[in-house]
C-alpha cells in the first residue's frame, strides 16, 4: 500500500514513520498542509493508494475531497470536519466514491482501551451505570503555546476537537452506545496568546470543558478536561458497573475493584514508547493497510460514519456557554 501523507506536524512526526515501518506499506510523499501545490501533487499521484490527511481541521474537507475525486482511499484525522453538516457531506461523498474512508481514532487500538472494550462486551463489569473521565494537562500553558489555529474557533480550534473527539469516540466504541444528551460548560483559562512575532491575539476557542452526558444504554458520563493547567495530572477513565469498577490510570494500568473488596491490577505499560500515539498508531496502521488492500472493513474500524457521529456530539459541546472565569486576586 503506497501512502501520501498530508501534514507537517502529527502527520510527519507520527503517521509517516509508522506507515513507513509497517509491512507491505510504503510512504511515497509527505507534504505540508499549507502548500496547496504540493498537496494536490501528492493526492493525485497515480501510484498512491491511500491519502492520509493530517492537516488542520479547516483544511480537512478540501483535502479529503481532493483524494475522493481521484478515487483514492482516505484516512482523515480527528476532529473529522468543522461541524456535523460538513461531516455528513463528506460521509455521503465517500460513499458515492466507493472507496475505503477511515477516521484516525487510533486510540481504539491502545491495548488498555481494547481490553476495557472486551470486558464490557463480555459483561465482566455487569451493567454499565456511570463513567468518569478526567484529563487535565499543561499542554498549552507550560510552556505557553503560541497563537495559531488551535485557539481559533472558526478554524476548528479548541480542546473539544483536539481531545473531546477522542473522548466521544472512546465512549461510542467501548460501550457501543450513542450520546443522547449533552450538558456542558466551557473554560478559557488563557484568554490571549502571542504569535511568533510577539503580537497578542484574543482566543476564541475553549482550552477546557466539563460535561455531563447520557448514553443510549442509560449510563451517565462525567467529563472534566483541559490543556491549560499549570501542571500535568495523570488522566483517569473510570467505568462503574453493577458487578465491578474498572479504572484506567494513564493509558496503561487498569485497576479492577469487585463488590467483595477484592482488587486486581493489570499493567500494560510499554517502556519503549516515548510517544503515547505510536503504539496505537502502529496497530491501527495494520488495520488501515488490510482495509485498503482488501476493500473490506474489519470490526471496530473507525469510518467516516463514526467521524460524523462524533462531530454531532462535538457541535453540542461547542454550543455550551463559557464560564466567566476566575477573578485574579491581584
Amino acid at each position: 500500500m503506497r501512502v501520501a501523507v498530508i501534514g507537517g506536524g502529527f502527520g510527519r512526526r507520527v503517521v509517516a514513520p509508522v506507515f513507513a515501518e509497517t509491512d507491505d506499506c510504503e510512504v511515497v510523499d509527505v507534504v505540508t498542509a499549507r502548500d496547496e501545490r504540493a498537496v494536490r501533487a501528492a493526492a493525485t499521484r497515480p501510484d498512491v493508494d491511500l491519502v492520509s490527511v493530517h492537516s488542520p481541521p479547516f483544511l480537512h474537507a478540501p483535502h479529503v475531497r481532493l483524494a475522493l475525486g481521484e478515487g483514492k482511499a482516505v484516512l482523515c484525522d480527528k476532529q473529522f470536519a468543522l461541524d456535523a453538516d460538513e461531516a455528513a457531506d463528506l460521509e455521503a461523498e465517500a460513499r458515492a466514491a466507493g472507496v475505503v474512508a477511515l477516521c484516525n481514532f487510533e486510540f481504539r487500538y491502545a491495548p488498555a482501551r481494547a481490553l476495557l472494550r472486551e470486558m464490557v462486551d463480555e459483561g465482566a463489569l455487569g451493567r454499565i451505570e456511570h463513567v468518569q473521565m478526567t484529563r487535565l494537562s499543561a499542554g498549552s500553558r507550560v510552556p505557553l503555546r503560541r497563537w495559531g489555529w488551535l485557539f481559533d474557533r472558526a478554524l476548528g480550534g479548541g480542546w473539544i476537537g483536539a481531545w473531546g473527539s477522542h473522548a466521544v469516540d472512546t465512549l461510542r466504541s467501548i460501550f457501543g452506545a450513542e450520546v443522547t444528551e449533552v450538558q456542558a460548560l466551557l473554560r478559557m483559562d488563557v484568554r490571549e496568546r502571542p504569535d511568533d512575532r510577539g503580537d497578542l491575539h484574543t482566543c476564541t476557542a475553549e482550552d477546557g470543558f466539563s460535561a455531563s452526558l447520557v448514553l443510549s444504554n442509560g449510563a451517565t458520563v462525567a467529563i472534566d478536561s483541559g490543556f491549560a493547567a499549570v501542571a500535568n495530572v495523570t488522566p483517569r477513565f473510570t467505568v462503574f458497573g453493577s458487578r465491578a469498577i474498572a479504572e484506567l490510570v494513564g493509558e496503561t494500568r487498569i485497576s479492577i475493584r469487585q463488590a467483595d473488596g477484592s482488587r486486581e491490577t493489570i499493567d500494560l505499560a510499554d517502556d519503549e514508547e516515548a510517544d503515547g500515539h505510536l503504539g496505537p498508531m502502529r496497530r491501527f496502521a495494520e488495520v488501515v493497510r488490510d482495509a485498503v488492500t482488501s476493500g473490506e472493513l474489519p470490526p471496530h474500524a473507525p469510518t467516516f460514519s463514526d467521524g460524523r457521529a462524533c462531530d454531532e456530539v462535538l457541535d453540542q459541546l461547542r454550543a455550551a456557554p463559557f464560564a466567566p472565569g476566575p477573578v485574579d486576586p491581584s
